[in-house]
Formats: structure tokens, C-alpha cells, sequence
């Protein structure tokens, strides 16, 4: 399926879903119902994500997996028939919610070609982590509930909290990693590290559906986590998006490919046709003090002249981004592209022009050109 189709179909899930909780302010049992359903769909995605998609961005499975825990664990909790298996249940709905938006925040860090220090992404997982510690500790601390109790009404099983005085830490929480990824995004933006507008509105669209619903469940008192269903439509997005990029970079290559077979394939004509005749030279363009070169540089100097018009559109741009001596970031960021995307093109271009690094091509390249580089 194509990934602007997808984003088509995924805009469809919140009627989709909404349209099966009529009766939660009742709390009726079809509140477990779609429970199952997002749990049930959560785990599917998992495994599709798995196993269908090839390349994969390593935090899509945390990302994934975090879905799959916070709706079993609302659909636990929904079912419970005592204080501790609620408890229990409502950890494991908080394991999930601890370690998703860290997930979210890389993915998108990820998507917008945006590095992380080592050290950041550590203090990041360990804050998961702590936030996760203070959000189970009630049963056993009332620090994050100062008291909880089970309430049962038609089948439907839910926690009547009062709150502690640490459970502002998973608000701030939450609301840092939003901010974190508003800011992500931004900077992405600003720095066209984002290809398309699209994918930009699509990041952002990720983010609001989650920052809505939490400020709407902060607001309206309801019996149903909206936030299983969010969170759904959030991964699904971000998957469209991440899809897209694969989907672009495949055309990318495909387009190179299809240059490079056009230019074997006029190689050869031009053999058929003319067997004996020698390759072109361009003295004007190799210095005049050439005879201070040895044989080797002058035959480089020659052979790059005459492999130019070889090089594609691209391949041309970034050429002579190195020639004025622009820094990888500098391209990435002029390009909006990927750094495996500049290594692929790179590689291209030193196998056509007869160099193996960027310092070779600067070097034969002003041998053979003089200043005018260009």
C-alpha cells in the first residue's frame, strides 16, 4: 500500500472506533469490547510491523510494543475482579505509557535526521524508567495515589483514585516529551531537514492527537481511556510517515539506477559505433603546467573531465557542494537528505570520476580545473 494511501485510510480510525463507544458514560460493557478491539489491533500491528516491513527504525518496536502493553493493560483493568489485580493491571497500563512517548520522541528525532548524544538518549531511557517506578508504586506507596479504591458498575471494572502528591511528576512528564517533540519538529522544519510539507503536517498531526485527548481526559470527566485509541492513530502516522521516506529514497535510487543503465547502454553504442576511435580529451581544461604532473594525475585529470556529463542531476549538486568544501552537515541540510542517502550518492560519484574520497575529488579536480572549479 502506498503511504499517501495509508494516510488516507488511517484518518478514518477515530470514527471508526468512536463510533463503537456509544455507552461509555454508562459503562457498559461495550467499553471492554473495544478494549479487546484495540488491544487485539494494537498486537496485530506489532506483528505486521515486524514482519512486513523490511527496513526498520529500531524504536518502532518499543513503540509498538508500549501500544500493545497500555491496551492490555486498560483492557486488564476493565475486567478486574479485585483492588490488587486493578493495580496490577493499571502498572502494566503505565509501563506502556512511560516508555511510548521516548519512543515517539526518537522516532521522530530519527525521521528529521536529527542526532541525539549518547548520553541524552541514556538519561532519557533511565527517566522512562523512574517516571514508570513512581507511576506503579501505588499499592505499595501512596505517593502517586494518596488513596484508590475498585468500583464495579455493569460488569465494567474502574479505579477511583485520589491523588498523591508526586502524580504531578507524570504530567510534567508527559507534557515534556510533547513539548520535546513540538520542538523536534520546528527545528526539522527550519532546517528542512523535513523533505515535504506533508511529512511535517503528518509529525505534528502525531503529536496533537495525543496532546487533544490527554488535555480532554484532564478536562471531561470520562470512564474511558481515549488515549488507547489515540495512541493507535499516533503509530499508524508515524509508520505513514516513515513509509513515505522509505518510499522516497526507493524512487531516489531507482532514478540513479536507471541513469547509471543509461549511461552503460550509451557507453556501449558509442564502442559499437566508433571501436577504434580514442576517448575524447579536454587540454584546455587540464592546467598548463602540466608537464610538473606525473602521467598518473594527468590521466586522472582527463578521465574526470570526460566523466562529468556521466554524473546525474544530483550528482552534479552535491559534486560541487564538495568543491566548495561544504561540511556533510551543511549538505544534509541543503538537500534535506539522509546521511545514507549522501554516502549512496557519494559512492556513485567517486566510482564515476575515478576518486575514492572527497579530499581526492577536491584535489583532482582543481588540478584539472585551476580555480574555476565549477
Amino acid at each position: 500500500m502506498k503511504a499517501k494511501n495509508i494516510y488516507a485510510t488511517f484518518s478514518l480510525l477515530p470514527l471508526l472506533f468512536l463510533s463503537g463507544c456509544g455507552a461509555i458514560g454508562a459503562k457498559s460493557m461495550s467499553v471492554s469490547v473495544v478494549y479487546v478491539a484495540t488491544t487485539i489491533l494494537s498486537l496485530l500491528l506489532l506483528i505486521g510491523y515486524c514482519s512486513l516491513v523490511k527496513k526498520k527504525d529500531p524504536w518502532f518496536t518499543p513503540l509498538f510494543a508500549s501500544v500493545f502493553i497500555v491496551n492490555a493493560g486498560y483492557f486488564s483493568l476493565s475486567i478486574s475482579k479485585t483492588l490488587e489485580e486493578a493495580l496490577l493491571a493499571n502498572r502494566i497500563a503505565y509501563l506502556g505509557s512511560a516508555l511510548l512517548p521516548l519512543a515517539m520522541l526518537m522516532i521522530i528525532k530519527n525521521s528529521c535526521n536529527i542526532r541525539f548524544p549518547k548520553a541524552l538518549t541514556t538519561l532519557l531511557i533511565t527517566t522512562s524508567i523512574l517516571v514508570f517506578l513512581i507511576a506503579a508504586s501505588p499499592g505499595y506507596l501512596d505517593i502517586y495515589y494518596k488513596a484508590v479504591t475498585l468500583e464495579t458498575a455493569n460488569g465494567v471494572s474502574v479505579l477511583n483514585k485520589e491523588y498523591g502528591s508526586w502524580h504531578c511528576v507524570y504530567l510534567f512528564y508527559l507534557l515534556s516529551y510533547f513539548g520535546a517533540m513540538i520542538a523536534t519538529i520546528i527545528y526539522s522544519i527550519a532546517k528542512r531537514k523535513v523533505n515535504t510539507a506533508i511529512q511535517a503536517v503528518v509529525l505534528i498531526i502525531a503529536v496533537f492527537i495525543n496532546i487533544s485527548v490527554w488535555f480532554l481526559e484532564q478536562i471531561v470527566k470520562i470512564d474511558f481511556e481515549f488515549l488507547s485509541v489515540s495512541y493507535i492513530i499516533s503509530e499508524l502516522f508515524l509508520l505513514a510517515h516513515y513509509l513515505l521516506i522509505q518510499e522516497n529514497e526507493w524512487f531516489l535510487l531507482e532514478d540513479n539506477k536507471t541513469a547509471q543503465t543509461a549511461q552503460t547502454d550509451t557507453q556501449i553504442s558509442n564502442a559499437n559505433i566508433e571501436p577504434h576511435s580514442e576517448p575524447e580529451s579536454h587540454p584546455e581544461q587540464i592546467p598548463k603546467d602540466e608537464e610538473h604532473l606525473s602521467p598518473d594525475l594527468v590521466h586522472k585529470c582527463e578521465y574526470l573531465t570526460s566523466q562529468l556529463p556521466t554524473l546525474t542531476a544530483t550528482e552534479k549538486t552535491i559534486y560541487k557542494l564538495h568543491l566548495e568544501r561544504k561540511s556533510t552537515k551543511e549538505i544534509l541540510e541543503e538537500l534535506g537528505i539522509k546521511e545514507n542517502t549522501l554516502k549512496y550518492h557519494n559512492k556513485n560519484i567517486y566510482s564515476k570520476l575515478g576518486v575514492s574520497s572527497r579530499k581526492q575529488l577536491r584535489e583532482i579536480a582543481e588540478l584539472a580545473f585551476g580555480n574555476n572549479t565549477n
